[in-house]
């Protein structure tokens, strides 16, 4: 499995105090350093941790960025001009903390198959963000996505119970019947130092996008043994 590093958390930091520390851009060349495959941003419709001169100076390092992102014409156009490595579709909701649930990709199927066309026509990767559901896969599988990237938020909530053995299952069903409909397969959201180990019981995953466990624990460690730590976890 590959390891793709979600920044957002350090320019929600940033943000906090309005300046320019964290700087985002030294902290990208800190990951960088490591064996990551690629660099997770979200770019908000109301720009709350990632802003768009972030999207430009990072892509600068000549860094894989994976942009999350909703399916919006403003953030299509910033998406088509950036050339991010990927786009994973995320549901967005203004008053969300954080991303609370995967895309409905099966209402949406015929506007998402058209949206994501002109990103295809890039050579960019295209992900869904989705709920390990069989509707939702074949969904994404008939609109067009390369891969799903599978919602592990129920699962990492009920890690924390000691419970966490039925969410497990689902997404490791959920991962082999995206691969048998052609889909390729991550996985991301709520993942920790404790509970990412059992991600390797999911066949066949490519990437896992972890940002908030990690940037808790660079607080300590520092943000290259963070890094480290967590990719001898998933290697």
């Amino acid at each position: 499995m590959n390891l793709g590093v979600n920044i957002d958390h350090i320019a929600t930091l940033r943000n906090a105090r309005g300046g320019f520390e964290p700087d985002i851009v030294e902290a990208a060349k800190i990951i960088l350093k490591e064996d990551v495959f690629a660099l997770t941003m979200h770019l908000r419709e109301d720009r709350r941790h990632i802003k768009d001169e972030d999207l430009y100076n990072i892509k600068k390092l000549g860094a894989k960025i994976n942009l999350e992102m909703a399916a919006t014409k403003e953030i299509l156009n910033i998406a088509l001009d950036v050339e991010p490595y990927s786009v994973c579709i995320v549901p967005e909701r203004r008053q969300e903390i954080t991303t609370e649930g995967g895309l409905d990709a099966y209402s949406q199927k015929e506007y998402l198959k058209e949206f994501i066309k002109p990103l295809k026509d890039k050579g960019i990767i295209v992900s869904f963000f989705t709920d390990a559901q069989n509707k939702a896969l074949e969904a994404s599988k008939y609109a067009g996505a390369d891969y799903v990237e599978l919602h592990t938020g129920c699962f990492s909530n009920a890690f924390l119970k000691n419970d966490y053995q039925n969410e497990l299952e689902q997404l490791k069903k959920a991962s082999l019947y995206a691969q048998d409909i052609g889909l390729k397969v991550n996985a991301g959201h709520g993942l920790t130092y404790d509970n990412v180990y059992l991600m390797k019981e999911v066949a066949n995953l490519s990437e896992l996008n972890i940002g908030h466990s990690i940037i808790s624990k660079a607080v300590f460690i520092g943000l290259d043994n963070a890094v480290k730590e967590m990719l001898k976890l998933i290697k």
